[in-house]
């Protein structure tokens, strides 16, 4: 499981990455939203799951808010 931040979201184009208390840097779509939501505010703290991306470089997916 990766957690982390959300650094940044583009609610047009749908994608977004997530900063990884891992130090790396994930990017995802939002259909990895969970729950189908098409939006996620920068700087809500995340958990996701890793996955392997359509070019084999690593994803976010099921990405959901963390309780705080």
């Amino acid at each position: 499981m990766i957690e982390g931040v959300i650094a940044d979201f583009d609610e047009h184009a749908g994608w977004g990455l997530l900063a990884a208390d891992d130090g790396e840097t994930y990017f995802f779509h939002c259909v990895s939203i969970r729950g189908g939501g098409r939006h996620i505010n920068v700087g809500v703290r995340v958990g996701a799951t890793r996955s392997v991306g359509q070019r084999g470089h690593d994803e976010a997916s099921d990405v959901h808010l963390l309780e705080t």
